[in-house]
């Protein structure tokens, strides 16, 4: 199904937002939250060429990013089910995630859901929106965590089969591992 596929190009690009704009400490380390055109090039380098150009070229992109990016960790971090299904039709609704079905060069026709704000940020904000909202659907509302790794407070979207996701990335993951083992080896950690 490509609402799936599409969903799992988005989730990694929405806790790269996330994690950009907002996170402080990441892998044990301090992290200053890109902002203003920092923010605008790093999240740009992400995506395509033309949707990076096309971020690249709205006026204002970093405060805008950054605005997006708060909204999708309030989302992501909601408490509740019902606050965070809130929180996600507040922005289908706010960036006016419309549907309509795209042919890509290699690919056929399957659905797209930009918002209709009139800039690249307001139509990354419906396609994120919409993508947390499939994702709610799809797999559940528990999916959405903080990064469980000492000293780190990034985000991430678990679309694993069984849910397991605990940590941001690989580095997390081995800094983990690496601390439960030299625990159980009496070793401490570090």
């Amino acid at each position: 199904m490509e609402i799936a596929c599409n969903v799992t190009r988005q989730a990694p690009l929405i806790a790269e937002l996330v994690n950009l704009a907002t996170a402080h400490q990441r892998g044990g380390a301090s992290v200053r939250p890109l902002t203003g055109e920092d923010l605008t090039a790093a999240f740009a380098a992400q995506l395509g060429e033309r949707t990076g150009a096309a971020l690249r070229a709205v006026p204002d992109a970093g405060r805008r990013l950054g605005e997006l990016a708060a909204e999708l960790r309030q989302a992501l971090l909601a408490e509740h089910p019902a606050d965070q299904a809130g929180r996600i039709n507040a922005m289908i609704r706010k960036y006016g995630a419309q549907p309509y079905l795209v042919e890509d060069v290699g690919q056929p026709f399957h659905l797209h859901f930009h918002g209709s704000g009139g800039t690249e940020v307001e139509a990354l904000g419906g396609e994120f929106a919409t993508a947390l909202a499939l994702i709610v659907d799809g797999y559940g509302p528990g999916r959405f965590g903080r990064c469980e790794a000492h000293q780190c407070e990034a985000v991430y979207i678990d679309l694993t089969r069984n849910g397991s996701r605990r940590y941001c990335g690989a580095a997390c993951t081995a800094r983990a591992k690496t601390a439960a083992y030299r625990s159980r080896r009496g070793g401490g950690t570090t």
